[in-house]
């Protein structure tokens, strides 16, 4: 196994599948032949195979890098981030389309018909949909926007007139990156450059105000002890009534795996080839984090998905947590 490097980054945040017919309903039986397709979905896994993930990680755990050089790691993050994008640009990212069937209230009202239903996990269906223009107001917020991947596709696709969305990054390359996109529209999107886990949050918009929270392959890139303080902003500026909702990386996926010993800050917290951290998360974990900043839980699935190479006939496990918090309408 070879270490994630920058470039590997894109791979990761990019490596969904765009909108398919089978898309969350390929499901792989004891006859089918694995090399078939390119992926399947919700694929169970066997204690075999979950205790070899244990040792592999415990394994790339053993040695833990220096307090010197995790300071060190922190104090350039947004350096890392900068030349990251300024390295690869917008050139590797694909527009999630994905984004309407796993999250379809980012786009209830939308032009594509090509959204498919998805069958989660545990069983439950869900049903994009479509059709009429919402008159009032409807504001998202993306934390961690990139340049534009998750953003863009909304613009793109939804038929509110209303809507208005805010985009932060960390990192000032992937706002200038952002701006300069043809796809910008300053009349519906207004970027930011936000570090997410400062004190005290320099926003466009008031507390109590924000329909939804979007957070895509984002809180794992922070410490793990300034999680809670961000779940706990992204609480005190949603509305009553409000919905944050989080795709990242689960425990024993694929790009954990992959890291060489000597690469690991903290639990299950690591530092990339260029710099850059990342975080596996447990859906307790995700389900602290934001019950402690006052969310309800709507959603809460681990979503394990079998990638398979069918050149070199070599299989990937991809493990991502997926979840949905409500703010209460009443204290």
């Amino acid at each position: 196994m070879t270490e994630p490097t920058g470039t590997t980054i894109a791979a990761e945040q990019s490596d969904q599948p765009s909108i398919r017919p089978q898309f969350g309903n390929r499901f792989l039986s004891a006859d089918d032949d694995v090399f078939q397709h390119n992926a399947w979905d919700n694929v169970q896994w066997d204690d075999e195979q979950e205790r070899a993930a244990l040792e592999g990680v415990k394994k790339n755990s053993t040695v833990k890098l220096a307090d010197e050089e995790v300071a060190r790691l922190e104090t350039e993050a947004d350096r890392n981030w900068d030349r990251f994008y300024g390295i690869h640009q917008n050139r590797f990212f694909k527009d999630r389309h994905w984004l309407f069937t796993e999250f379809p209230e980012l786009a209830p009202y939308k032009r594509s018909t090509e959204v498919p239903e998805r069958v989660l996990p545990d069983g439950e269906k869900v049903t994009p949909t479509e059709g009429g223009k919402p008159h009032q107001r409807r504001t998202i917020f993306e934390v961690g926007c990139g340049v534009g991947n998750t953003v863009f596709p909304i613009l793109k696709y939804s038929e509110e007139e209303n809507l208005k969305i805010y985009a932060s990054d960390f990192s000032r390359q992937a706002i200038d990156i952002m701006r300069q996109s043809p796809e910008y529209d300053t009349s519906r999107c207004e970027a930011f450059v936000l570090d997410a886990t400062a004190d005290a949050w320099d926003v466009p918009f008031e507390e109590n105000s924000i329909d939804i929270v979007v957070l895509i392959f984002v809180l794992s890139a922070i410490d793990p002890e300034r999680m809670q303080h961000v779940a706990n902003q992204i609480a005190r500026y949603l509305k009553p009534g409000g919905l944050v909702m989080l795709r990242d990386y689960g425990r024993y996926d694929l790009a954990q795996l992959r890291f060489k010993p000597g690469k690991c800050l903290k639990d299950n917290f690591y530092v990339r080839g260029d710099g850059t951290l990342v975080y596996f998360f447990t859906q307790d974990e995700l389900r602290t984090l934001f019950t402690n900043a006052g969310l309800l839980e709507q959603q809460n699935i681990v979503d394990r998905r079998l990638q398979v190479n069918r050149g070199k006939m070599v299989k990937m496990y991809r493990v991502w947590v997926q979840v949905k918090f409500r703010k209460p309408t009443t204290h």
